[in-house]
């Protein structure tokens, strides 16, 4: 079964990776970009009836930093 998790840094939380794209993306003439943020996707395979609690737990404990990360989990 294919799970994705989405993760992105919290609203309030600097991004600097997301700074330096809209700040290329300005200089390349794509002028109308006024923020970017930037995340991650981590798809896995993991073994049918794996739960949704689970796979909370594996974005808990190393997926994501929660302190100013959120996460999204699709099944």
């Amino acid at each position: 079964m294919k799970v994705r998790v989405e993760v992105m840094l919290k609203d309030g939380v600097l991004d600097p990776q997301g700074e330096a794209v809209r700040h290329a993306l300005g200089t390349m003439g794509f002028a109308g970009v006024e923020s970017v943020r930037q995340g991650k996707l981590i798809e896995m395979d993991v073994a049918e009836g794996t739960t949704d609690a689970e796979v909370k737990a594996m974005c808990e404990r190393l997926l994501a930093n929660t302190v100013i990360e959120s996460y999204r989990i699709e099944m």
